[in-house]
This record gives structure tokens, C-alpha cells and sequence, in this order.
């Protein structure tokens, strides 16, 4: 176990570039994590790391060890926590990322009724709109919505993820009401900027191609609850996920617009590191959460 926490600790360092963030990580102190660097170079008779007052480097052996330690860490502890959990309940730490609003409106509450069912189970979430390292920064999974990028992570479709467009009925008896997209540059736009490209709203005409329109708007916010707000205020137009939208068309707050040319909806996204055994504490909650969303649908 000490030869592990050595292995492991190297790993962090490299992932971190820095003694005190991977003992952060780990949750042990810097001299800590120095006492056990110098113990693994020890014990393999090399230098993994060249230190100097201003870097930490590693060597060209410590670059082939860490190549190789770090899937063996990955194997062993899914294949240890597959075999543990075989006959057990899933138990052990689950480090999750997800977006803020998405996390706290809709991921939040799921994770209340997850936390019930597996008590043996520690969640540690981080609610973040940075698009997080899953692997260097020690994340089992992360949530993402959209067309993902990294295709080396292994990723399991959830649900589909609406966007409407919306304003308030202040707004479209004082601007009237577009009929088509092409109509948004005669408006007030209020962008979200958490889109990924927030700065054209796509649109699907009557032969289903998608139209890419080019918006621009004397607001924008990085939140989209922020957005329908200002929308509700008669501020403009906005597009938003229809789950942070629901609660104000309900209320009237807000009335969709050119709901006939809505775009396929994105998807949101369970993705992990590629591992030969997926730890059973990841495999239930993802099993989870699709069941949960798909009976939302």
C-alpha cells in the first residue's frame, strides 16, 4: 500500500505540475508529498523529477513511468473496485463535474434522492461552466450537454436538451413578433454565453436543414437563468435551455417564438475515462440518472 501511495501521489504530480496541488489532491501536506516522490525515486534508483526553486520537470524516464503507472492505477482500482463491489454495496469516493445551472436545477436534486438510496457512496461535486480535465484533474465523470469533442473519454447519451426561444408579451406588443429568424437582426437580443457558439442561434427550416443565424445583443450574461429574467423584464429575446425556460412559460412570463423552426435538441452527456472495468459506484449512478431522466420525458 505505501509502493501505491507513492505511485499515486507521482501521478498527481504530473497531473498538477506542483507538490502542494497534488497533496491538495490527495489530501495530505507538501512535505508529505515531497517524502513520497523521494521515496519512490529511491526505491526505483532514478530521478523522476527535476526540481528547481521555480519548476518541476519530469525526467525522460519519469515520462515513460508515468505513461505506464498511470493506466495501471486506472486498471487497478476499477478492477478492484469491480471485484470489491461484486457482492458489496457500491461504496467509495465519486468526484463528479457538471455545468452551474444545469447541476444545481436539475443534477442537485437527482443526486439528493442518489445520496439516499447508496449511503455508502461519498459525492464530491463540483458545479463548474469550465470544460474540466476529467482525466488530469482526478473527475469520474463528468456531465456536458452539446456535441462533445474528447474522444478519448467513453460517453453514455442521457437525455435530449431542448432550446426555446422566448420573450416576454411586453416585448412583442412593443417590437412585434418575428415570424422567422431572419427577422432577429431587426430585434433586442439578450445572448447566453454558455452556448457553445453563442453567437448564432440555429434553426431547422420545413426541408430540415439547420441555419446558423448571426445574433448580436446589448446583453449577454454567462447564465441563462440570468437571460430569462431579462427576458421577462421585456428586455428582448432570448435562447435558453428549455428546463431553465419551463418555470416562466408556465407562469406566462415568457411566450416561445418560432417554435416551427425550433433545432434539434442537443444531448446531455455522462462521460468517463476509458477504463477495462467501469467501477460499479460509476456504472449505478449513470444507470441512475438515464432512468431518471428518461421517466422525465
Amino acid at each position: 500500500m505505501e509502493r501505491l501511495d507513492c505511485d499515486r501521489m507521482f501521478v498527481a504530480v504530473m497531473e498538477t505540475g506542483s507538490f502542494t496541488a497534488a497533496a491538495q489532491r490527495c489530501g495530505t501536506s507538501h512535505g508529505q508529498a515531497s517524502k513520497l516522490i523521494s521515496r519512490l525515486e529511491s526505491e526505483l534508483g532514478v530521478n523522476l523529477l527535476r526540481r528547481s526553486t521555480r519548476s518541476l520537470t519530469p525526467t525522460e524516464v519519469g515520462l515513460a513511468y508515468y505513461d505506464r503507472i498511470r493506466q495501471l492505477l486506472i486498471d487497478y482500482d476499477a478492477l478492484n473496485d469491480s471485484v470489491r463491489n461484486t457482492a458489496n454495496t457500491p461504496s467509495g469516493l465519486l468526484r463528479i463535474s457538471a455545468p452551474v445551472t444545469f447541476g444545481v436545477s436539475q443534477l442537485a436534486p437527482l443526486l439528493v434522492t442518489f445520496a439516499r438510496q447508496y449511503p455508502e457512496i461519498e459525492l464530491d461535486v463540483n458545479f463548474s461552466d469550465r470544460l474540466v480535465n476529467v482525466v488530469d484533474e482526478g473527475f469520474d465523470m463528468a456531465l456536458r450537454i452539446g456535441n462533445l469533442t474528447d474522444s478519448s473519454l467513453v460517453a453514455r447519451r442521457l437525455c435530449p436538451i431542448r432550446s426555446v426561444v422566448v420573450a416576454s408579451g411586453d416585448y412583442l406588443a412593443r417590437h412585434g413578433e418575428p415570424t422567422h429568424w431572419s427577422e432577429l437582426e431587426q430585434h433586442q437580443l439578450i445572448i447566453d454565453s454558455n452556448f457553445r457558439d453563442p453567437w448564432h442561434w440555429p434553426f431547422r427550416d420545413a426541408k430540415q436543414q439547420i441555419h446558423a443565424q448571426p445574433v448580436r445583443g446589448r446583453i449577454k450574461f454567462s447564465n441563462a437563468e440570468a437571460c430569462i429574467e431579462a427576458a421577462c423584464a421585456g428586455l428582448g429575446i432570448a435562447r435558453v435551455p428549455m428546463f431553465i425556460a419551463e418555470k416562466a412559460l408556465d407562469a406566462a412570463r415568457v411566450v416561445p417564438i418560432l417554435a416551427a423552426f425550433e433545432a434539434p435538441p442537443l444531448a446531455l452527456y455522462a462521460v468517463y475515462p476509458p477504463a477495462r472495468y467501469l467501477a460499479q459506484k460509476s456504472r449505478v449512478l449513470i444507470d441512475f440518472l438515464a432512468h431518471s431522466y428518461a421517466a422525465r420525458q
